[in-house]
């Protein structure tokens, strides 16, 4: 493709790097990425995302911004409280990259609607802070054979990962085959969270994506890598394919997507402000 002078002075520093160069960022250009949630992961994501540019980058959420979001949601202001915030991480994206398109889906993607959305998009990041959504993102990525980058985070660990089975590594489920009991595990609300980590394990997202679409330098698939801010400190721990794996291996049990209903009403959207 040909550039214009605005996107060679852009692109510039990615352009004279020789792993990427002309021909990777026209393919960023291209690409398209989807990240589901606009929260503390999602900000960081989206933002770096958009000053790569990929030219298209697909965002779901149902919740709208609330002051306590921004002590590590920084795609959000005190300005947007209120607002839906795929609408406001649209705004600081596009105020960031005029040179992208944003495609916002405010609400909670379903067993009906989640293979829809995401069969468009080259990558898929998940960013989302519960155990029902994470493993049905998982699933639908699986059926949709998109790569998947995980991420997550509590109190002050974090964790990401690149799961794609379609191309013979592990899947989620290889690691956690099941959710834990509700209750279990304590929420951000609950237990607290870093707001700074948000940023180091958002990116990290960010950096794999990136590598997923360029086709560059080592992937994470079939690797966790740990982050621990209080020690500063990253481990990389090896994933094996679990050959009992219900939902990729070869006596798969589960042929469909499946919602954890114990948990239901959480995917329920907020009325937000537009």
């Amino acid at each position: 493709m040909d550039f214009t002078e605005e996107q060679i002075e852009r692109y510039s520093r990615h352009i004279i790097l020789p792993e990427i160069g002309g021909k990777g960022q026209a393919k960023l250009l291209k690409s398209r990425v989807f990240v589901l949630g606009a929260g503390g992961l999602g900000s960081p994501a989206l933002f770096y995302l958009a000053a790569a540019g990929v030219g298209t980058i697909g965002m779901a959420d149902g919740d709208c911004v609330d002051l306590s979001n921004l002590q590590r949601q920084i795609i959000h202001n005190e300005k947007r409280v209120g607002m839906a915030k795929v609408f406001s991480a649209k705004e600081a994206i596009t105020a960031l990259n005029s040179d992208i398109k944003v495609e916002p889906f405010h609400g909670r993607l379903t067993v009906d609607n989640i293979r829809d959305v995401i069969s468009g998009y080259d990558v898929v990041l998940d960013g989302s802070d519960n155990f029902p959504t994470r493993f049905l993102m998982n699933d639908a990525a699986f059926f949709e054979q998109k790569p998947l980058v995980s991420g997550s985070m509590f109190r002050f660990d974090g964790q990401v990962s690149v799961f794609k089975p379609h191309k013979g590594y592990p899947c989620y489920r290889c690691l956690y085959p099941e959710p834990p009991p509700k209750g279990l595990v304590p929420s951000c609300q609950e237990a607290g969270v870093l707001g700074a980590l948000a940023g180091v394990i958002g990116v990290l997202q960010a950096v794999e994506a990136i590598k997923e679409v360029l086709g560059i330098g080592e992937t994470l698939a079939g690797n966790l890598l740990i982050f621990d801010a209080l020690k500063m400190s990253f481990r990389k721990v090896k994933v094996m394919k679990d050959p009992d794996c219900a939902l990729c291996g070869p006596n798969a049990a589960i042929k469909e997507l499946k919602l954890y209903q114990e948990e239901a009403c959480e995917f329920k959207a907020a009325k937000c402000e537009v």
